[in-house]
């Protein structure tokens, strides 16, 4: 599966950005059997971190893009902890954070930015659960967050 990804992202013209460090005191990812908790993950385009507020000074296009480069980096830091991707057996449940203008109400339309991505990359398996709420501040002015809970199993055969 992990080249399929890698041909799909390529595909997409996207490339896994470098799984990005805590920030604070906390761990990317925890294992409790066979189900990963991943903690939240900004936007990061070129290294640069993509911040604003949706409904003030980013366009919901630019929040469906923030999106995105978050589940890019939860794909990044399921790649480093599982060192394969075929070990991805679903997304279960992602959780989305969209910093918010009080009137602003697209939350779940920002959130289709990683929930697609998802689907693209994963196919039925990355079909998932979903929270989408706006939130008057993130962390270091983010655009959005979002937080991830994947199944694993063993590798693929073959």
């Amino acid at each position: 599966m992990t080249t399929q990804i890698d041909r799909t992202l390529a595909d997409l013209g996207l490339t896994l950005p470098q799984a990005a460090a805590p920030v604070a005191a906390y761990v990317p990812v925890v294992a409790v059997g066979n189900v990963l908790h991943l903690s939240g993950q900004l936007p990061f385009r070129d290294g640069a971190l993509v911040t604003g507020r949706l409904g003030e000074t980013v366009s919901l296009e630019e929040g469906q893009e923030a999106a995105k480069l978050c589940g890019l980096m939860i794909v990044a830091q399921l790649k480093k902890h599982l060192g394969d991707l075929s070990r991805v057996r679903r997304i279960v449940k992602l959780g989305v954070f969209v910093n918010s203008a009080g009137d602003f109400t697209d939350q779940p339309k920002v959130a289709n930015g990683a929930s697609e991505l998802m689907v693209a990359l994963f196919g039925d398996a990355g079909r998932h659960a979903r929270s989408a709420v706006g939130v008057p501040v993130l962390p270091l002015g983010a655009a959005v967050e979002i937080d991830a809970i994947v199944e694993i199993g063993e590798p693929l055969a073959g």
